[in-house]
């Protein structure tokens, strides 16, 4: 018999109305926003969404917004934008994601909108908007250099303003307090930092990127001296921004775990308490801070069902634990060693989740243990070669430092 053709289902019919009056609800109520406001809406529901954050019919709203700003031609308009203008030296240091670590010498994507947004309103609400009007006025009249021009400026202004307002940490309360109006992260105000920072250090920062070779394949012993080298001239002169320029040094490197060299070569051992002693022991969080934010990509991975991006990124995770291990003896007792496990644990826990999805007769990729290839027979004889010349290496130096004394 022929399926019944009727009237629809008076619950479904109901059921029906109310999505397509919360649809017009939440439309009426985003176009009560500014441009700004929702832009910066967009960037806060990015950041909860990145942190794993589930909230009801955040996927709506999203997709509204990035029909809204991620269009065709978006990109365009983003570029003459006078915040695009503004934070061009962010730009190598940019990170997308959500991080809610320290990620030293390193800003979130996400906090820039929010930080604009706090500009405009409260910390230079006058200013802003004539340079708003300024840059306006040079990009319609395709003046490049007027707008780069323009553009110095008022980074200087913002510089100077934010000098005074850490200066008292009275103010500098104050000023989270109104930054925590546009976004939730905690971050925000440290980027605001890391901000002030990078614009003050002004055209060192690409001078010294300019300087680097364009590729470290080998960051062999004479690699590490060279650019060692560099980075204490740079250090000299900028000290707040150093964080930076080894995320420039980070950026030429085959595999970012290869920036503890700067820290465990000039190191007296490769003990932690030595390490820690050493000019650049601050590459060690640096690290720790990419391996955490490795974490995130993992669960976004996973979440998305994109098992082999999730396969490297669990590769370059245990190459990274793998490293730390052999470059710093006994990591496991210092507070290093006490994140990394913390890290490595959350880690496991994602993987024995997603593994756990399929039947135990079923193998899966992410439960391979070549992805650990220092578990092989190759990886275990790389091992003991880079113990074998840290033994000769430290030899070495204690026959040196005995030949000194006598």
């Amino acid at each position: 018999m022929p399926p019944r053709i009727g009237p629809a289902c008076p619950r479904d019919t109901l059921r029906k109305t109310a999505c397509m009056d919360e649809i017009d609800r939440l439309s009426e109520f985003l176009q009560r926003l500014t441009p700004l406001s929702r832009s910066c809406l967009l960037s806060e529901l990015e950041r909860l969404e990145l942190c794993g954050i589930d909230m009801p019919g955040l996927t709506d709203v999203l997709s509204r917004l990035r029909a809204e700003f991620r269009k065709d031609g978006a990109n365009q308009a983003r570029a003459t934008s006078p915040s695009r203008y503004f934070f061009a030296p962010l730009e190598l240091f940019l990170i997308d994601g959500a991080p809610e670590h320290a990620n030293m010498g390193r800003i979130s994507r996400n906090t820039l909108t929010p930080i604009w947004e706090w500009i405009c309103r409260d910390l230079l609400p006058t200013m802003a908007r004539d340079y708003i009007k300024a840059i306006g006025d040079q990009v319609a009249a395709n003046n490049p250099k007027e707008v780069l021009k323009i553009a110095s400026t008022f980074q200087t202004k913002v510089v100077k303003v934010l000098e005074s307002t850490f200066a008292s940490g009275q103010s500098a309360e104050l000023a989270r307090a109104k930054l925590a109006q546009y976004t939730a992260s905690r971050s925000a105000f440290d980027d605001v930092r890391k901000m002030q920072h990078v614009l003050r250090a002004g055209a060192a920062l690409p001078k010294f990127n300019e300087k680097l070779p364009e590729k470290i394949t080998r960051f062999d012993d004479g690699k590490v001296t060279q650019i060692t080298a560099q980075l204490d001239a740079f250090k000299k002169a900028h000290p707040e921004a150093l964080p930076f320029a080894l995320t420039l040094v980070a950026r030429r490197l085959a595999t970012p775990w290869q920036l503890v060299r700067l820290a465990t070569k000039p190191a007296a051992s490769k003990s932690p308490a030595d390490v820690a002693a050493a000019p650049y022991a601050c590459v060690v969080p640096m690290v720790l801070d990419r391996l955490d934010d490795k974490r995130l990509a993992l669960r976004i991975a996973l979440r998305h069902n994109r098992v082999l991006v999730a396969r490297d990124l669990l590769t370059e995770i245990y190459d990274t634990e793998y490293a730390l291990k052999v470059r710093i003896d006994g990591i496991e007792a210092s507070e290093w060693g006490i994140r990394l496990q913390q890290l490595m644990d959350a880690i496991a826990a994602l993987v024995s989740a997603e593994v756990s999805r399929f039947p135990s007769n079923v193998g899966h990729i992410l439960g391979s243990r070549r992805l650990r290839s220092h578990d092989t027979l190759g990886g275990k004889l790389s091992y003991l070669a880079w113990k074998g010349r840290d033994a000769v290496q430290d030899g070495a130096a204690a026959i040196r430092k005995l030949i000194g004394q006598t």
